[in-house]
């Protein structure tokens, strides 16, 4: 019975992170969707075929303008180098995209703070400069001379060119609004069930002493403060990879290691790694080839490391650090306040875009509502399997009293 109470709080912990995130993830997705359909993004790629600071700004834009999803973001990368984007321009763009995009920071202000927005915003940007900087000195011209060869052709609806104010006073370019909320939605949902279940089973399951283990917060008193963050700074990357979650889902996680005590150097270096997870990994190998995808990946690798060293130091010099605290229950409560009317306004905004994404597909198809599901692979069955845990859970909590 214990067991099964146990199971039961962690669907309920899980379900709670989807409950106080709900609105945010409306909004910020709406928010990305009218940017892709009305910001013309095909007047930006001629210039991002440099190393230049012009080139890695417009990339930097480009990707904050973009949807967050990680997998999407390794295919737009990919289109950009189609194109003639350099591989600065592309690693700057996929940093962006999903480190400074409004989704995720709506998001991270929920479950974190504002503290940990500045880090996020103030440490894309840091993370981008760095890379940048990196892949310059170490720019390994016949490698990626021969991933771009590997590449091929493709084309990116996304990169056409068009009149923004033409297309915002027509039904069509509105109908497109909901085409690009309901096809982010379709890329990331499977990511964030994941993430969020995953979450809420670690949060209840896995005891402290774990979190202790890994990032040595039962040392503050022995060991300096320094070399503690360092190794915080290091292992994150790590325990991200092995949660193999990208997108937005590893914010949930990122609340449950503040709660149990891990420095802000180790939370900071968890959440920029999203693009350091295996599955991402494999894609840009599959793009690329295995030489670029881990030169990719390690750069990526230092970059955070050293980003979330800075983002730690600098914060604590300010004395703007977030203290570590227990409200993982108080951030899942279930009430009548504002997250419960915030919920069901924009769940009737989702409804509208979900009957623009209708009618954007019927003139599509000639009046024919051909809109099929995606293909189901293996993300998809896990993120049903994990919706079935959630439901078992949540009923066996209730019948449990």
């Amino acid at each position: 019975m214990e067991l099964w109470q146990l199971y039961g709080e962690a669907a309920k912990t899980a379900i709670g992170f989807f409950w106080k995130a709900g609105w945010a993830f409306v909004l910020g997705y709406w928010v990305s969707a009218m940017i892709q359909a009305f910001v013309p993004k095909g007047r930006l790629t001629p210039y991002m075929g440099s190393a230049g600071l012009k080139s890695v700004s417009i990339s930097t834009a480009f990707g904050a303008a973009s949807s967050s999803c990680s997998f999407a973001a390794l295919a737009a990368a990919r289109s950009l180098v189609l194109k003639g984007a350099h591989f600065v321009a592309a690693v700057a763009f996929m940093f962006a995209s999903t480190n400074l995009v409004i989704e995720l920071g709506i998001l991270i202000v929920i479950f974190l703070g504002w503290q940990f927005l500045a880090a996020e915003l103030t440490g894309g940007l840091l993370l981008i400069a760095i890379s940048t900087t990196l892949i310059k000195l170490t720019y390994p011209a016949q490698w990626l001379e021969a991933a771009r060869n590997k590449v091929e052709k493709q084309a990116d609806a996304e990169l056409d060119d068009f009149d923004w104010r033409q297309r915002i006073r027509s039904r069509a370019g509105w109908n497109l609004v909901g085409h690009r909320f309901v096809s982010d939605w379709k890329m990331v949902w499977e990511e964030i069930l994941i993430g969020f279940t995953i979450a809420g089973l670690v949060a209840v399951v896995v005891p402290a002493s774990v979190w202790e283990t890994l990032f040595l917060t039962g040392f503050q008193d022995t060991l300096p403060g320094w070399l503690i963050a360092l190794e915080n700074a290091v292992v994150a990357p790590f325990v991200a990879a092995a949660t193999f979650i990208g997108s937005m889902g590893n914010i949930p996680l990122a609340t449950v290691l503040n709660a149990n005590g891990v420095l802000f150097a180790g939370i900071m270096g968890f959440i920029y790694s999203d693009l350091m997870v295996p599955p991402l990994v494999m894609i840009n190998a599959k793009y690329y080839g295995w030489r670029v995808a881990l030169y990719i990946a390690g750069v990526m690798f230092v970059s955070i490391v050293i980003t979330a060293l800075v983002m730690h130091f600098l914060f604590a010099a300010l004395g703007i650090t977030p203290g570590s605290s227990r409200q993982v229950e108080n951030v899942t409560r279930f009430g009548f306040d504002y997250t419960f009317y915030l919920n069901i306004g924009f769940a009737l905004l989702a409804g509208g875009l979900v009957w623009l994404h209708k009618r954007y597909i019927q003139d599509a198809k000639g009046g024919m509502d051909h809109d099929m599901g995606g293909s189901v692979g293996p993300k998809r069955i896990i993120a049903f399997l994990f919706m079935g845990v959630l439901l078992v859970g949540l009923v066996g909590s209730f019948a449990t009293g």
